[in-house]
């Protein structure tokens, strides 16, 4: 059962169809693996054991009975900590709801369950989603499978470092900066961001409700595409959603045809800022989809350059605001002083506690920009910023079909380099960040391998609606490097074992 979980998720459901191995097994295997290289790796919060076996039985019994199921059923998932899951604890990585067990499912998990994929548990992350490397999390941090000194990116770099490390073929982050794009980057795998409202937020913990979004992460194209098919689509319980019919992801994953597609290179998203190797494997990236037939434009989005002062505006003002719940009275942690336990006092001592410190830095800054006389001067400007960026994708598309960038600015930092360096640390999401601004859907894959050894990423972004694009030039730029690699770039990653590497 060891080379099974080294597959991709499309590998594991035909697998499983055609009666090779059973759900049950197929989970098994994932949680020994979980067992055998979590300790070290502090990719999971919670492991579902029980439910996640109970889970594939009833598939496996399905299956037996002859019943049509999904594509992936018997495929086991992770979720990050952020979407609340009936009967598991659900923290967002945060001690203010350490210990919280949620009534009900999050829509995505729920189209999960009805669809058969066993939940092998919950996701670590930077508390309540805030960082860029899965080191603000109040359970310590997640390290990275190719490098265990190295961050695997954030906020889902639990997630990422789940599907990496095979403990996983498929994981549920959010992105609200770049949180699933980023941590694809960094640890080898694929990370999707869809339009934002195409897959439901309803049970998602709102960090800044206008940014987040759900997607995929998984070790191939395909898988991400069957995944988005499978939790997007419309849901009453969202009043962002979109009613749009889902696209035929997997199939455009599949084409592996890029001929006559327009590729735009955004020239303030490749430059000053972004490490050699990086560049260089993302030039080298281009080279290949010219080759199959692609061209490639150099475009200008100029005002990108202010979209990372704009997000650090308008995600700490929505930030604070969404958490401003997490009082003591209401819900989460309750801290009660012995000495004039007020309200106002247990509210200073719950949240005093409940909070670290990156969160208490961006309620701070929010509650600032929205405060009265400065309310126009910052959040007001940030948004009409947020306008312009908004205008420079339109520009754009109206040339290209699709966008690229290097994901991240550089290779996987070591763990405590950037903690101290909020600003650092803040640049890291430098080239995901307009996407959000802008909800256009983005996705990040392997691009090769950069400065000592470790794995680097490309970003393409589509136009809002226009998911399907992703998938198209995902597929077959990840076929063509595959193939000058002679294999997935995962298969180049150190091995993991119990111990150290």
């Amino acid at each position: 059962m060891t080379d099974i979980i080294r597959t991709s998720a499309a590998a594991q459901a035909a697998a499983l169809a055609a009666g090779e191995v059973s759900s049950e097994e197929l989970t098994r295997a994932h949680l020994d693996r979980i067992a055998a290289v979590d300790g070290d790796l502090n990719a999971f919060l919670h492991v579902n054991t029980d439910e996640a076996l109970s889970a594939a039985r009833e598939v496996d019994t399905r299956r037996a009975a002859g019943e049509e199921l999904h594509a992936l059923a018997g495929v086991p998932i992770a979720v990050k900590d952020i979407v609340v899951t009936e009967g598991q604890p659900t923290t967002a990585g945060s001690k203010m709801l350490e210990g919280w067990i949620p009534p009900y499912d999050a829509t995505l998990v729920t189209a999960l369950r009805k669809a058969g994929l066993p939940i092998l548990g919950k996701t670590n992350m930077d508390e309540f989603a805030m960082g860029s490397s899965t080191e603000t999390s109040a359970y310590g941090p997640t390290r990275n499978p190719w490098d265990r000194d190295r961050i695997p990116g954030g906020s889902g770099g639990g997630s990422a470092a789940a599907v990496g490390a095979y403990e996983a073929p498929l994981a549920i982050g959010t992105d609200t900066g770049g949180s699933i794009r980023q941590p694809g980057a960094v640890t080898g795998t694929v990370g999707v961001k869809p339009t934002y409202g195409s897959v439901s937020r309803y049970g998602l913990i709102a960090m800044a409700s206008s940014l987040d979004q759900a997607g995929p992460v998984t070790r191939t194209v395909e898988d991400s595409a069957l995944l988005h098919e499978l939790i997007a689509g419309h849901d009453p319980h969202d009043s962002t959603s979109l009613t749009d019919p889902v696209g035929p992801f997997a199939a455009a994953a599949r084409s592996k045809d890029v001929k006559g597609l327009r590729v735009g290179v955004i020239e303030e998203l490749e430059g000053e800022g972004f490490a050699p190797e990086v560049r260089a494997r993302f030039t080298e990236s281009l080279e290949q989809l010219e080759r199959a037939g692609a061209e490639i434009v150099r475009v200008s989005c100029p005002n990108f350059r202010y979209a990372l002062g704009a997000y650090y505006l308008i995600m700490p003002s929505e930030a604070s605001s969404n958490l401003a719940k997490f009082d003591g009275m209401r819900f989460g942690l309750r801290v009660v002083p012995e000495d004039h336990p007020t309200a106002e006092n247990v509210m200073k001592a719950t949240r005093g506690a409940g909070f670290g410190d990156e969160v208490k830095r961006r309620i701070l800054l929010g509650t600032y920009a929205l405060s009265a006389g400065y309310f126009d001067a910052y959040y007001g400007s940030a948004q009409k910023v947020r306008t312009l960026v908004q205008r420079d994708f339109a520009a754009a598309f109206e040339q290209v079909d699709v966008l690229a960038s290097p994901t991240a600015p550089t290779v996987a930092f070591r763990l405590g380099e950037q903690i101290d360096d909020p600003t650092a640390m803040y640049m890291n999401d430098i080239a995901t960040i307009p996407a959000n601004l802008a909800g256009v859907p983005g996705i990040s894959l392997p691009s090769g391998l950069a400065e000592d050894g470790l794995p680097a990423g490309i970003q393409f972004l589509a136009p809002v609606r226009a998911d399907e694009r992703l998938y198209r030039v995902g597929g077959a730029l990840e076929a063509l490097l595959e193939d000058s690699w002679g294999g997935p770039l995962l298969a180049k990653a150190p091995e993991l074992t119990g111990g150290a590497n």
